[in-house]
């Protein structure tokens, strides 16, 4: 059976965020935070997923002409530079090429109009359909959404080319019905917040309210649709203890190694069959 082509689309500034490809504090020590990315690299290359699937492209939205995506990225830039930082090993490559040149900007430059800009829906409009046309021209049978810090609306509406074929990796449960439900940008913090017995009803002015504390989260692969990680979930892994001690760092680390490595390799082993 011929490899399915798989396109990866991410948001720098989310990994960014992460610190991926660092040593990040842990505990009394250090670890180093592997990205998504690499992580699915060392998968296609060393496990079954690589008799599966072949990496075609890894696109971001980031905008180089966006003064608060150049803030966000002040580490690392928009593409390797030797002797800075990167969000995996320069040199890592997939199945004999090197990721680096399989990076492709798409910007999402309508974020830089007002949110209520009349010509901000235009953008957004056009930005999805460059991503289309790229996809189209991969000819991807699968997209894989890491950290994308936007809502996708015309590339998955029912109908639509690639209703089904985009999926996203996310760091929280998504079930509706789970009580360790955790959707949203701010997922692994409100987790450990949810530790901690408290739960942020608002985000802008962090109000919270007193909760019966939980001290497992884990990750969900699911299909994307227009909602926030509302799509359906093809596979999730609730296997990550939290300590209400932890940094969101320590959290993140725990649930990427223990819960959102296995949903992402699991859940691709699953929808190939």
């Amino acid at each position: 059976m011929p490899k399915k082509k798989l396109v990866y689309i991410w948001s720098l500034r989310n990994a960014a965020a992460d610190r991926a490809g660092q040593e990040v504090a842990y505990k009394n020590g250090a670890r180093y935070m592997k990205s998504v990315l690499e992580y699915l690299v060392e998968a296609l290359n060393q496990t079954e997923l690589g008799d599966m699937y072949s990496l075609e492209k890894v696109i971001y939205d980031d905008d180089a002409d966006s003064a608060v995506d150049r803030e966000k990225l002040r580490d690392y830039g928009f593409s390797y530079e030797p002797g800075k930082r990167w969000f995996y090993p320069p040199g890592l490559s997939v199945q004999g090429q090197p990721v680096n040149e399989l990076l492709l900007a798409i910007p999402s430059t309508y974020r830089q109009l007002g949110m209520h800009a009349p010509e901000r829906a235009a953008g957004k409009s056009m930005f999805e359909k460059k991503l289309l046309d790229t996809l189209v021209e991969l000819e991807a049978d699968i997209v894989v959404l890491d950290g994308l810090l936007i809502i996708l609306d015309e590339l998955v509406r029912p109908g639509s080319l690639f209703e089904r074929r985009i999926v996203n990796i996310h760091p929280g449960i998504t079930r509706a019905d789970s009580p360790y439900e955790r959707r949203g940008a701010y997922a692994t913090l409100d987790a450990l917040h949810g530790a901690r017995g408290k739960k942020v009803v608002n985000w802008q002015t962090m109000e919270m309210v007193p909760v019966t504390p939980l001290y497992m989260t884990g990750a969900s692969f699911h299909y994307v649709d227009n909602g926030i990680d509302s799509g359906e979930v093809i596979h999730d892994v609730l296997k990550t203890e939290i300590d209400k001690e932890d940094t969101i760092l320590e959290l993140r680390w725990n649930n990427f190694n223990r819960s959102l490595f296995p949903a992402l390799h699991e859940g691709l082993v699953k929808i190939h069959r």
